[in-house]
């Protein structure tokens, strides 16, 4: 367990600015940060974090916390785990025993995957420096290419022995189970309880926070029946598509750069590391993925690709050009001379001019693949007009218009053809994209299976009904402005003018107690009696920090929502222009009034309704006069509070 003591003291350390720009490219949008949220796509950013306050909220999907929820959320830590993370980010110390058998077998079957990963990456690391034959074999190849050994302690690597039960052996000695084993892939799934990737140097593949998830092996034997290169298999911490190579050490890099350089392989990361360009990662000689792509884009929407000679390699991942488009990034591309790699060069090369090299041959995808496919086209007008399409395919692909029409512009420029003819290829190639998805629709509602259906999304906010809105903004100035003084004039008992100060908070919850209409929807009913206890004795920062770290989700969640500002005016309008508005704080009493009209009028109308409803049921005279009476009671009471608002109230 840990210590309530330590808990704070990791809450207090992490600051939220810190957390989230680990994973995010933040940008400063007056006194907060605005990104791309991580837990839905998007184009447009609507992640705000809040340093002042300590939390962040996404107006697009409605996620929102202070730093340990973010953790939790995005790297789907448990508690305990997403504080471990903190406090080793912030160097606070929390002691914690060796893992023994009993505690493996209590821990969910996720921590014990990370638990196996950790121990075997610690195991191959072992072997590679204590071992004689992982220094004489694993140490001596990466020598060989290359590696430093600080490189080599950086990326973790490893030597496996060329031994069957080796590692096998040695796990379960330590009290791991057979089931974990294999569901890591670091044991063969057969009936022999054998190694997977023995005879390999190991390259670990870690997470976006420095877990280890996966392997890959490398053999160095030059038998052609044994594959190159084996990789884990998927797992429950383990997804191919959401993970990135070198990702961990290259995101703060990839932030500084404003760009990702992107490559093949693990000694390509790993080299171009060691030479001093940190900001690039490598999708593990898979295919590039949808998932990893959006990895990238929450550092940064330039992407380098870089590429070696191999004209066929080249042409295959068009398509992976065409996806990073198709995510609104902007790609470049670097082709390496004939026979070189990203890893062969870097090790060629000292530091400025490989940087030399790579600003001096990037270019954009519309020129590099223009230069790629005319060369086989040659002055063939059938394959020329048939590159022509194809880079327009890639053009209609790319979601800015502006952008569309600058690339339309360049590709008529090199392709020699009138950008009006390029035009009417793009707007033909968008509408039959636009129709073949309208069809798809259509069948996927033919079948009872509408869009919507196919990602379902949870509903944060309750239905709002009621009176709730007119609830929701009471206490959304009373978690602004609670402590703030109002101050008016007030005749007393001696008919004497009497200056009468109270705070926002007093003023708002006296009338409503005293009027005895208190919020119906049962979290803003929750809300206003935290307020109620808290008020008094806190400042209104620490009731934000209660209430951004409230246990329960939906409070959390809701008030997160109140103290956060949808809408921020731009500096820009009184520095520059001197157009001055009307700040909600200067007017703040005639808000409140405003508010708690409202919230009377709407309770009002319930009431009324109420009332009329009861002229449907069957009643004697004198009931039927006393409904009449009451009705029109209450309607002289809405016409007086009505008559006073600035805004009508229309019934529901």
């Amino acid at each position: 367990m840990i210590s309530n003591e330590t808990i704070e003291r990791i809450r207090d350390a992490a600051r939220i600015d810190e957390v989230v720009g680990e994973f995010i490219n933040l940008k400063k949008r007056g006194a907060n940060l605005l990104g791309l949220c991580p837990f839905h796509n998007e184009r447009t950013p609507s992640f705000t974090v809040s340093p002042a306050k300590g939390f962040y909220k996404c107006f697009g999907c409605g996620a929102s916390g202070d730093s340990v929820k973010f953790v939790m959320e995005h790297e789907h830590y448990t508690y305990p785990e997403a504080l471990r993370f903190l406090a080793k980010k912030y160097h606070i110390e929390i002691e914690e025993s060796t893992p023994s058998p009993q505690y493996l077998e209590e821990q969910s079957q996720k921590e014990v995957l990370y638990t196996v990963m950790s121990y075997a990456a610690q195991f191959f690391l072992d072997n590679l420096w204590n071992d004689s034959k992982g220094q004489a074999i694993g140490l001596s190849y990466f020598h060989e290419r290359g590696f430093s050994d600080e490189i080599i302690r950086k990326f973790q690597l490893g030597y496996a022995q060329d031994e069957w039960t080796h590692f096998t052996q040695s796990a379960l000695e330590r009290g791991f189970k057979v089931e974990y084993l294999k569901a890591t892939g670091l044991m063969s799934s057969g009936e022999k309880q054998v190694d997977v990737l023995r005879g390999r140097v190991i390259f670990p593949i870690h997470s976006i926070t420095g877990r280890v998830i996966g392997f890959g092996g490398r053999t160095l034997k030059a038998d052609k029946n044994i594959p190159k290169y084996i990789n884990s298999p998927e797992s429950e911490i383990y997804n191919k598509s959401q993970a990135l190579f070198g990702l961990f050490f290259a995101r703060n890099s990839i932030v500084k750069e404003n760009n990702c350089f992107l490559v093949e392989g693990y000694t390509d990361v790993i080299s171009l590391h060691q030479a001093g360009i940190e900001n690039v990662v490598s999708s593990s000689g898979t295919s590039l993925t949808t998932g990893q792509i959006n990895l990238i884009k929450r550092y940064t929407n330039q992407v380098t690709v870089l590429f070696d000679g191999d004209a066929a390699g080249i042409k295959a991942s068009f398509r992976g050009i065409d996806m990073i488009l198709e995510e609104g990034m902007h790609v470049q591309v670097v082709l390496f001379p004939d026979g070189e790699d990203p890893d062969s060069f870097a090790r060629k090369s000292n530091k400025e001019d490989l940087f030399s090299f790579l600003e001096k041959e990037k270019k954009d995808f519309i020129r590099f693949k223009a230069d790629v496919l005319m060369k086989d086209a040659g002055n063939d007008p059938i394959k020329k007009g048939a590159v022509i399409k194809d880079m327009v395919q890639s053009i209609s692909i790319v979601p800015d218009g502006i952008m569309r029409s600058l690339y339309i512009q360049q590709c008529a420029q090199l392709m020699q053809v009138d950008e009006p003819v390029l035009f009417n290829e793009l707007n033909k190639v968008r509408r039959q994209r636009l129709k073949k998805n309208l069809s798809e629709a259509e069948m996927l509602i033919e079948n009872d299976q509408s869009p919507a259906q196919t990602k379902p999304s949870e509903q944060i906010y309750p239905i709002v009904t009621h009176s709730y809105d007119q609830e929701r903004e009471l206490l959304r100035l009373m978690l602004n402005y609670g402590h703030d003084m109002l101050e008016f004039h007030q005749e007393n008992d001696e008919g004497e003018d009497e200056l009468i100060t109270y705070s926002v908070f007093d003023f708002i919850s006296a009338d409503l107690i005293t009027e005895e209409i208190l919020p119906d929807h049962p979290v803003y009913a929750i809300i206003f009696e935290e307020c109620r206890r808290l008020m008094p004795q806190y400042t209104l920062e620490q009731i934000h920090q209660y209430f951004i770290r409230h246990v329960d989700d939906e409070v959390r969640t809701t008030a997160i929502d109140l103290i956060s500002p949808h809408y921020m005016l731009s500096p820009q309008w009184e520095e520059k222009y001197k157009i001055y508005i009307t700040k909600e704080k200067d007017i703040i009493y005639h808000v409140i009034l405003e508010a708690l009209h409202q919230f009377k009028a709407r309770r009002l109308i319930q009431i009324i309704e109420k009332e009329k409803s009861k002229l449907n049921e069957p009643v004697n005279e004198e009931e039927l006069i006393q409904i009449l009476e009451n009705i029109k009671y209450l309607e002289s009471i809405k016409k007086t509070i009505l008559d006073d608002l600035t805004t009508v109230i229309y019934p529901k």
